[in-house]
């Protein structure tokens, strides 16, 4: 592992622990755009998270808006892992000092039945292992001050990972039409965010194949009973301290992330560095 790898998983692992964000990486501690850099980076942090015991779970997608791939300059998704800690019961309290720049967003969880051991996968192959779908909100969050990040600073921070919730009444996957579902985002009855599964990739469906196939190619298949978070249907939304969020998304139901009053740790807009340009903008 080289010096700059270290170095970079330093810094995030620093910034869990004092609740400090650092600096971006990029240029100072990783070339721009150098994703297998940032994808080890990422690794070397998963590898000493389950040395300490923390139990793999799923996998999430993020990048998944063709809008947002753009403002990154890059043309696929990208990808991070879920720890069994990570997730949150349905409508429990959330304590937002634990979190730096906490954002949320609704996603559809796929719950696996079968292993997804291709490195080529298919639509079918996705319908034939997803067990179930849950609603899902996923808490994202970012390790890097600002939220002034580049698809490096993502990648190798697990892609902006937090916490998330499911929902609890699971669906199957031939009672969804994945690609036209709608999804609102309330806060305090309000909506704060819309979309649908087209959002995602044209098709969640899309984003789950692709995950598992990036995944088994690199040696680390998807198994069943993993949960995948398929990526955002809508922008996401800057959380409030005391507020409450409930997603909707139609054909699944509804889940909430509730969070107390309490300081986070940075207020301000997400800023998404291009490797050639500047540019603001929405999900991970």
């Amino acid at each position: 592992m080289s010096a700059d790898i270290k170095g970079a998983a330093a810094a995030l692992r620093q910034a869990y622990a004092t609740g400090v964000a650092c600096k971006p990486l990029r240029d100072d501690l990783l070339p721009t755009g150098d994703l297998t850099a940032a994808y080890a980076v990422q690794q070397a942090q998963v590898s000493d998270w389950l040395a300490e015991g923390r139990r793999l779970v799923g996998a999430k997608v993020g990048l998944t808006s063709r809008a947002v791939q753009e403002a990154f300059g890059v043309f696929q998704p990208d990808f991070g892992v879920l720890f069994a800690d990570m997730a949150v019961p349905d409508g429990a309290e959330i304590d937002p000092s634990t979190l730096l720049q906490p954002r949320v967003e609704a996603e559809v969880a796929f719950v696996l039945g079968r292993d997804l051991p291709y490195d080529q996968v298919t639509v079918a192959d996705v319908v034939r292992a997803t067990d179930h779908l849950l609603p899902a909100i996923e808490i994202v969050d970012s390790r890097i001050a600002n939220w002034d990040i580049s698809i490096v600073d993502t990648v190798a921070d697990n892609a902006s990972s937090g916490r998330y919730v499911l929902g609890t009444s699971p669906r199957r996957i031939s009672e969804v039409d994945l690609r036209l579902c709608g999804a609102v985002l309330e806060q305090g009855g309000e909506p704060v965010s819309v979309g649908a599964g087209a959002a995602c990739l044209g098709n969640p469906l899309h984003a789950v194949a692709w995950l598992a196939g990036t995944l088994a190619a690199n040696g680390r298949p998807l198994r069943a009973g993993d949960t995948v978070l398929s990526g955002a249907l809508g922008p996401m939304v800057a959380v409030t301290p005391g507020a409450a969020y409930e997603a909707r998304i139609s054909g699944l139901g509804s889940v909430r992330a509730c969070f107390s009053s309490g300081p986070v740790s940075a207020r301000s807009e997400p800023v998404l560095r291009a490797p050639q340009s500047r540019t603001k903008g929405g999900s991970a």
